[in-house]
């Protein structure tokens, strides 16, 4: 008698299990198909990204994939979306490519850091706009995110070469005071020792 309950619980609980699912699966069906807008443009047109000092460019200038990196960076803004979907493979590509052939001078802490958001950022735009249907406001905000992590990467390389030049400048002004230092102390053994000889 106990087990007629629980088998009559299993029965009815998966009944409305199957009817959830049914009506689920109806649900999606019924959905319309939106006509995707091949014409209109995406992100913002002429984003300005940070400009790299001489001396981070001479550097970048030197890392193989950086160049066409900033030139599809550059092209998603404002993009339609045949352009956007080439554009977005190609940083997936390239953001690959810029993590495993670093420059040891960039290879720090800050800039693999920002490196491995744009990589990340750079498959969430390709997902995005891969998708059968796009949604333009996801579209958006990919686009808007891989622009703010490549304006990132860009500041934290300056950064890195500022920082490099005030330490310089720390070092060099260090050893001229311990070579201020020096003469001060060879000029005060030198009047001790003809304090001496007198």
């Amino acid at each position: 008698m106990k087990r007629f309950p629980i088998f009559l619980r299993l029965c009815i609980l998966s009944a409305l299990l199957f009817t959830a699912c049914n009506s689920a699966s109806e649900g999606e069906e019924m959905t319309e198909n939106p006509v995707q807008n091949a014409t209109r443009s995406y992100g913002i047109e002429n984003f300005n990204f940070p400009v790299l000092t001489d001396k981070a460019r001479s550097i970048t200038m030197q890392w193989p994939a950086f160049e066409d990196f900033e030139y599809d960076v550059k092209a998603i803004n404002g993009a339609n979306l045949e352009k956007l979907r080439g554009a977005s493979e190609q940083l997936v590509i390239f953001s690959d490519s810029l993590s495993k052939t670093i420059p040891d001078t960039l290879n720090t802490n800050g800039i693999l850091a920002r490196l491995t958001v744009v990589r990340t950022r750079a498959k969430m735009l390709d997902q995005v706009v891969h998708r059968t249907i796009v949604d333009s406001t996801q579209a958006a905000r990919a686009i808007r995110e891989m622009n703010t992590s490549v304006r990132n990467l860009i500041l934290q390389i300056n950064e890195k070469f500022q920082k490099d030049a005030i330490d310089l400048q720390r070092k060099e002004n260090e050893e001229q005071e311990l070579k201020k230092q020096q003469r001060f102390l060879d000029s005060v053994y030198q009047a001790e020792l003809r304090d001496k000889n007198q």
